[in-house]
């Protein structure tokens, strides 16, 4: 049987792939487990899911780890999200570098308890050289907001002549952004059957291919990634045209 890896014609990789990791709390609560187990074995796709993206040479994966929304879960599961993004840091942090994996933050992780943002700063530090593949991690993170700060400091360059308000059109714009020299996303993957993008990446989905599925995101497999990939290079993307 043909794998869907074999499938995939690896001149044609989407170039960005976000992902919307959905469904951790409800596999758990499907097995009688606390919630916070649920993001436990989330955390062992994200690790499956990076590798697969960069061996096939995907450029830019974005993960929506923690929304502006989260803050209004149990503190109990919000400390355990911070204890495995702590643990995830720690425990890959070195094959990431090895790998050429460049961490880029998006969101305002200072709202984190200190011990969370000297791990991220030192990701970013250790990585900030690498160009293999950027690793995109959303961490309070709001596509709102993100806009918003980017007309802000827009502003605040025109005011101080940096830029003119002709200078402003989309490429300056997209330096704005958390993405600032990526290619805009190519295919959003959201596990855990919702049909929505949750504030995600607003500006940079613009001609995006979605992929929904109920499968929840403990669930979802290099085979599953693999297979959103296949379907991706089946459609027809027009960007408005015939």
């Amino acid at each position: 049987m043909t794998s869907n890896l074999e499938k995939i014609d690896l001149l044609k990789v989407p170039k960005h792939i976000g992902i919307i990791m959905d469904g951790n709390g409800r596999w758990a609560k499907k097995r009688f487990m606390p919630r916070p187990m649920g993001h436990r074995e989330g955390a062992k796709r994200v690790i499956d899911i990076v590798e697969a993206a960069y061996n096939i040479n995907v450029k830019s994966l974005s993960l929506y780890a923690f929304s502006t929304e989260n803050w209004k879960r149990p503190e109990d599961e919000i400390n355990a999200l911070e204890d495995l993004l702590i643990k995830y840091i720690k425990s890959q942090l070195d094959r990431i570098v090895k790998n050429g994996v460049r961490i880029n933050l998006c969101g305002d992780y200072k709202a984190f308890p200190i011990p969370v943002q000297k791990e991220i700063e030192r990701a970013l530090k250790e990585t900030e050289q690498n160009d293999k593949m950027i690793l995109n991690i959303a961490l309070n993170y709001g596509s709102h907001m993100e806009i918003i700060n980017a007309c802000k400091n827009i502003s605040q360059d025109v005011l101080r002549d940096k830029i003119s308000v002709s200078s402003i059109e989309e490429r300056l714009f997209e330096k704005y952004l958390y993405t600032n020299d990526q290619a805009p996303i190519d295919l959003l993957i959201r596990p855990g059957g919702e049909k929505r993008i949750s504030n995600f990446m607003l500006y940079q989905l613009a001609y995006a291919e979605f992929y929904f599925t109920d499968i929840l995101w403990p669930d979802f497999t290099k085979e599953k990634f693999y297979e959103a990939i296949v379907e991706y290079q089946n459609r027809n993307r027009r960007y408005g045209g015939l």
